[in-house]
């Protein structure tokens, strides 16, 4: 309420001031703006912008002075504010098959690797806990809620994980499953999901329902999805439609991951979404640094323009016939409007 008194006396002191200012410039008016004694047309609002800018100014530095005083923590970030990856990595031996990356030279595993390197170079880490579950015939739970990236670039780089589970038929909805129930319990739209696979005998039946939790979804796949690879009495590719569909049915996104990485918008969405409106984070604080950044703003360049463009009136003799007949013109009609309104200035 106090900032709100000070700005109110401004405003009043200002409306008085530029009273006053005009009423002292309207006696010298012929000498500043010519035969017209008229400024420019959008000079006439600059008094009306000076109480304005005065005012705000008055405003926004008293709120801050008011306010108690904002520390920055660096990298700071409160628990309830944190979310969560969640990670759905495939390690079947299918995944180690060469046949992935621009000149299909690297197994589909240390694609993998490459593509979630450069997540992790692009979006900001510190606001997530991650969790990896590896799959095969079964889902296992690697690691839970970490903020230590070197042991999510450990299980991505070549740890022999399909050695922990018997051989099978690839089930990838059983670590969508785990994934599901590990989300269970955390805030609404405070997850974001990656499911990293090459799509090799994905079932068309039994997709769990994921929860509130999971804001945003991505399938991720990796591998040659035009020639095949010979492994276990089959030829395994990339199913591009089989992962499409999937990324379908979980209301995500599916990227081809075999030779370009994920896209800086796509990363940018999965930062944002789930959170609330930037608008809705300002406080009293931030509309006062805008308001005074913008008043002190206005407030300095009032001189500069009227300076320029106050008007067009150019005192001084006259070197071209058209600028004597302008002058010529300007002084009858002021003369004119002089003898029919004794009383104007």
């Amino acid at each position: 309420m106090v900032a709100e008194l000070a700005a109110l006396v401004i405003f009043v002191v200002a409306i008085g001031a530029e009273m006053l200012h005009s009423w002292r410039i309207r006696r010298i008016a012929p000498l500043v703006f010519g035969p017209t004694a008229r400024p420019a047309h959008w000079a006439r609002a600059v008094p009306v912008l000076r109480v304005l800018a005065l005012t705000g100014l008055c405003w926004g530095l008293v709120t801050l002075m008011l306010l108690p005083p904002k520390i920055h923590a660096a990298e700071t970030i409160p628990e309830d504010e944190m979310k969560h990856l969640l990670i759905v990595l495939d390690v079947s031996p299918s995944m180690r098959l060469e046949d992935a990356g621009e000149k299909k030279d690297k197994s589909r595993m240390k694609r993998a690797a490459v593509i979630m390197e450069s997540f992790f170079e692009r979006a900001n880490m510190n606001r997530y806990r991650t969790s990896v579950i590896a799959v095969y015939n079964e889902a296992k739970m690697v690691v839970e809620d970490t903020k230590d990236l070197e042991v999510i670039h450990n299980i991505f780089n070549d740890l022999p994980m399909h050695h922990a589970f018997v051989s099978g038929e690839t089930d990838l909805f059983s670590g969508l499953k785990e994934a599901a129930e590990l989300a269970k319990p955390w805030n609404p739209r405070s997850t974001t999901l990656l499911l990293i696979s090459d799509g090799d005998t994905v079932p068309g039946v039994g997709m769990p329902k994921m929860p509130v939790s999971v804001a945003n979804a991505v399938v991720i796949g990796v591998g040659d999805s035009l020639k095949g690879s010979f492994i276990n009495g089959h030829h395994s590719r990339q199913d591009v439609s089989m992962l499409r569909q999937l990324a379908i049915r979980l209301n995500g996104t599916y990227h081809n991951g075999n030779e370009k990485h994920l896209s800086t918008d796509l990363i940018d969405q999965l930062a944002v979404g789930g959170e609330e409106n930037p608008f809705e984070k300002l406080t009293r604080r931030e509309y006062a640094l805008a308001i005074c950044g913008l008043s002190a703003l206005i407030y300095a360049l009032i001189p500069w323009l009227l300076h320029y463009w106050g008007t067009g009136w150019k005192p001084g003799v006259f070197t071209s016939r058209k600028e004597r007949a302008q002058a010529r013109r300007e002084s009858e009609r002021a003369r004119t409007t002089k003898q029919l309104h004794p009383s104007a200035p």
